[in-house]
């Protein structure tokens, strides 16, 4: 999921956290889509940013923090990295999946279907946050991207409203708060529209909670 710890400006955000869906199962986080056709709201530009992606394992691993083999097992399974410098300096990254998603904070692996694409794994270096870098490294990725993907996910932890900010201020839609049922079985409790909660919980191979 999303790892962005970055603060943002005020923007109106609904989180689920501990407790508060207890009568059905333990909070797994949040999930949201934007989907081709979306409007991306406007950010003004800041200066010195440039995003590019990177294909190059030892770079990317150095920038993220992976092992060499770890980055390259992502690139060569339909990850895609990004990164985010300012006046040169790497700032930001966060990766693109086109095929194949492990969600390791709920122990879930799916396959996306045709035409949709999952971002995950985003953050922001310490001296960085709070400037309004995750929401436009977003908005790169969807502008490189949506030409071939129509539908775009990203999730984050529970209670993680600074992920959330961003998210939404990058124009993505709250799908709907997920819950960790018993067996291991998945539910989506949607937060949006209906339709928008019901793609979102097939994607998942979760069940839709209404």
């Amino acid at each position: 999921m999303a790892d962005e710890h970055a603060g943002e400006r005020p923007v109106a955000v609904s989180v689920a956290g501990p407790g508060q869906h207890d009568a059905l199962g333990q909070p797994g986080g949040s999930w949201y889509g934007w989907w081709r056709g979306d409007p991306l709201p406007a950010l003004p530009p800041l200066d010195g940013l440039a995003v590019e992606r990177m294909d190059d394992a030892r770079v990317i691993a150095a920038i993220a923090g992976l092992s060499e083999d770890e980055a390259h097992r992502r690139l060569t399974t339909g990850n895609r990295a990004y990164v985010a410098r300012i006046h040169g300096a790497a700032v930001a990254h966060g990766w693109s999946a086109t095929h194949t998603v492990e969600i390791g904070e709920i122990s879930l692996t799916f396959t996306l279907p045709p035409g949709d694409h999952y971002l995950w794994a985003f953050a922001t270096a310490p001296d960085w946050r709070g400037r309004g870098i995750y929401p436009r490294l977003l908005h790169a990725i969807l502008r490189a991207e949506m030409d071939e993907a129509a539908r775009f996910w990203i999730g984050h932890e529970p209670g993680n409203t600074a992920s959330a900010r961003g998210i939404l201020k990058a124009g993505f839609t709250h799908a709907g708060d997920l819950l960790l049922l018993p067996g291991g079985r998945l539910a989506l409790v949607p937060a949006g529209p209906l339709e928008r909660a019901r793609a979102g919980a097939d994607v998942l191979g979760a069940a839709l909670h209404v």
